[in-house]
């Protein structure tokens, strides 16, 4: 799956972002608005990972959708 169609349907990944990275809040991926380098940003601050690290888990969870 491409990132265009999570971004164009971002309402309905919502929830399977929030399963994968439980410590997102809704506040978070309203903010995100499935842009996927607001994303990357995100998991950055909340999990305290690099960059490069936290591209790696959204394309690990890309190719799982």
């Amino acid at each position: 799956m491409n990132w265009d169609r999570i971004e164009g349907n971002w309402k309905q990944f919502q929830g399977n972002v929030q399963a994968q990275w439980g410590k997102l809040t809704d506040d978070d991926l309203d903010v995100v608005e499935g842009n996927r380098t607001r994303l990357a940003g995100r998991l950055q601050e909340r999990y305290g990972i690099a960059k490069d690290e936290a591209e790696r888990e959204i394309d690990a969870w890309l190719d799982k959708q």
